[in-house]
């Protein structure tokens, strides 16, 4: 390992410069002295010293060197961050690694249970016109811009403030805790599939009739023609009664003991995670292949089932057809953008851990617009799977469609699996959907908990990054743990309320101040130079102004409707107790709260005038390396 950095080193030195080389030399030489930060400060001090020297001396009428101040500052900036840190950085393998990755943790469940249900109660086809023009103003330029900052700065979601505004290194520990709550109750509902996906392995799918131990007088299958309104399906009763036992709770007031068989599950779904994570991009870059290529071939095989049943194509009429005059009302915008937001998954901290592990001069401009590209594609396509067999299902009871459809988990859990135990094959249709769903929650949540990984790893590289495997399993453990109260008989009800109020109202937040620490803050001139310096050419006009006026404006105005909306969010099949609420804004402010906090502990150590703290804290801190290795050429020094 160290021959073949040091052979990286050399070969990228002899494309640089000649003053180049001398202050690699320079640096280096400090670094033989010792091992410790003080030498490789020192070597960068005197590389300083030297390159203002040499501007004296070139310019006379100017000796403080600062007509060519920007010039060099972006020279020595290029240089100074394709410097590992300690340990040489890790890569992927292949570029198509880092392409499945990020199109897997983008594509999740939310595509499937959430988009078609929105574009239909949002006029259909002209739902895609607001959707298109959200994701153009708002959701790639903020893709973009993460893809763009983990790939030059090559840290995650902690370090990186450093070298852009320190005193919002707090939001940064904010996406950690929200991670954190994301893998509580996310893996959960993973587990759930799990669940199902064994229970399928039977001739008869145990949802198919009613007359099981769990079912209730109530059942009636669906396809039954009946004039009674007090009914329920063998589907629903399995998911409630059988799955996952609600009956059996009291909402949050007594959520009842932990159910053995989901925490197995979930244990299950624990170890997938850990060994596709343990060793970095290259134990994750090979889960990828199966996890984000499967879905697809499934969607391919259920869009084939599904359009051959009888009352498909009126469900796709229903799915398509354009209601124009819904876009003169607001709430469609919002809901535009806030799913192509949640949907692209930017502020999680997983696309800046991403794209931290690609070489330098990748094109992240190309990746930004083809894997957000299929992202959005991949909804549509899941739009057609669900609305066939929602056509199917009304044409069998004989009701209409939007009678049938749920929206969230009940979609995947409960109508999606009825459909399939009315058709032939049905066992197989089974497997092949809930193994979907399991791999579309791998992705996601390999992604998020990589965001937290790589940030400490970062942050703190002799202590934990040393330790990778070691601290993987403790921090898994530690959230499998905290996520067993999902695991009981009322969890239902607690894996809605942290969806809702633990990353749901956090997160906005939180992307809004980074948006504006990136843009305003650091400045989109200064971020415009460094993407120039990776790919050869700044960003458009275009790109500019949505990152300084749009994409900002995007944000607040998803979070203003998001907080003013937040109890519609948790919805109506059950009411949740008062004293739940302020329990909720508590939860959303336990990550927030790290924003102010650090900003007052960072301005508390800062030393000299109160003028001078502030410009200590919103100024980006020198790129002082620590071992001073080349690990990638820069040709623009």
């Amino acid at each position: 390992m160290t021959n073949e950095n040091s052979l990286d080193a050399a070969e990228s030195t002899t494309n640089l410069t000649s003053p180049a080389k001398g202050k690699i030399q320079q640096i280096n030489h400090s670094e033989k002295k010792g091992n410790g930060e003080d030498l490789a400060a020192d070597g960068y001090d005197t590389w300083n010293d030297e390159r203002k020297e040499e501007e004296k001396e070139s310019n006379p009428l100017n000796p403080n060197g600062s007509s060519n101040a920007k010039d060099k500052d972006r020279e020595e900036r290029a240089l100074i961050v394709s410097l590992t840190q300690g340990r040489p950085r890790e890569t992927w393998n292949q570029k198509v690694e880092f392409l499945l990755a990020v199109i897997g943790f983008a594509v999740d469940l939310g595509n499937v249970w959430r988009f078609p249900y929105i574009c239909y109660q949002n006029g259909g086809g002209a739902f895609l016109i607001p959707y298109v023009i959200m994701l153009l103003l708002g959701g790639l330029p903020l893709f973009y811009m993460e893809l763009a900052l983990g790939q030059f700065h090559r840290c995650g979601c902690l370090s990186i403030w450093n070298r852009i505004c320190p005193a919002l290194k707090g939001v940064g520990m904010a996406i950690c805790i929200i991670d954190i709550y994301m893998g509580m109750y996310y893996n959960t509902i993973i587990g759930w599939a799990v669940y199902y996906f064994f229970a399928s392995f039977t001739s008869e799918l145990p949802w198919e009739k009613c007359g099981k131990p769990w079912n209730t007088e109530a059942c009636l299958s669906v396809d039954i023609p009946t004039n009674l309104t007090n009914t329920t399906t063998p589907a629903r009763e399995y998911f409630e009664r059988n799955v996952l036992e609600q009956y059996k709770s009291n909402g949050l007031e007594y959520m009842g003991p932990v159910k053995p068989s989901l925490a197995l599950c979930v244990f299950g779904v624990f170890v997938l995670v850990y060994f596709s994570l343990w060793k970095g991009v290259k134990s994750t870059g090979k889960a990828v292949w199966i996890t984000a290529l499967a879905p697809y071939f499934v969607l391919v095989v259920l869009l084939i089932r599904g359009v051959t049943l009888d009352g498909a194509g009126e469900g796709i009429r229903y799915y398509l057809t354009p209601e124009w005059e819904k876009l003169k009302n607001t709430k469609v915008w919002i809901d535009a953008a806030s799913q192509i937001f949640f949907s692209l998954g930017p502020g999680f901290g997983t696309l800046l851990a991403l794209s931290s592990y690609n070489k330098f001069n990748n094109n992240c401009y190309r990746d930004a617009l083809l894997t957000s590209s299929i992202n959005c594609l991949t909804s549509f396509l899941a739009g057609f799977v669900i609305f066939s067999v929602l056509g199917y299902m009304a044409k069998i009871q004989n009701v209409d469609i939007d009678k049938v459809g749920l929206e969230g988990p009940g979609l995947v859990f409960i109508v999606y699996p009825e459909a399939i135990s009315l058709m032939g094959g049905s066992t197989f249709f089974s497997i092949i959907f809930f193994l979907m769903l399991i791999t579309l929650g791998l992705d996601s949540t390999f992604g998020g908990l990589e965001a937290m990984i790589t940030a400490l790893c970062d942050e703190f590289p002799n202590f934990i990054g040393k330790r990778r495997k070691l601290f993987v399993l403790v921090l898994l453990a530690f959230i499998y743990i905290c996520a067993l109260p999902t695991m009981t008989y009322g969890g239902v009800y607690l894996v809605n309320f942290l969806n809702v109020y633990g990353p749901g109202l956090a997160i906005l937040f939180v992307v809004f101040v980074e948006s504006a620490g990136v843009f305003w803050f650091y400045g989109v001139d200064k971020f415009s130079d460094d993407i120039e310096q990776m790919l050869g050419q700044k960003p458009s006009l275009y790109w500019r102004i949505c990152w300084r006026y749009i994409s900002p404006t995007f944000l607040f105005v998803i979070l203003i409707f998001s907080i003013l909306n937040n109890e519609d969010m948790l919805g109506e099949e059950y009411y949740y107790p008062e004293w739940a609420i302020p329990l909720g804004w508590l939860l959303t402010l336990s990550s927030v709260i790290c924003i102010p906090l650090y900003m007052i502990y960072k301005f508390d150590i800062s030393r000299g005038s109160f003028k001078r703290k502030l410009r200590t804290m919103f100024k980006p801190e020198p790129l002082v390396p620590l071992s001073g290795q080349i690990s990638t050429m820069i040709s623009t020094v």
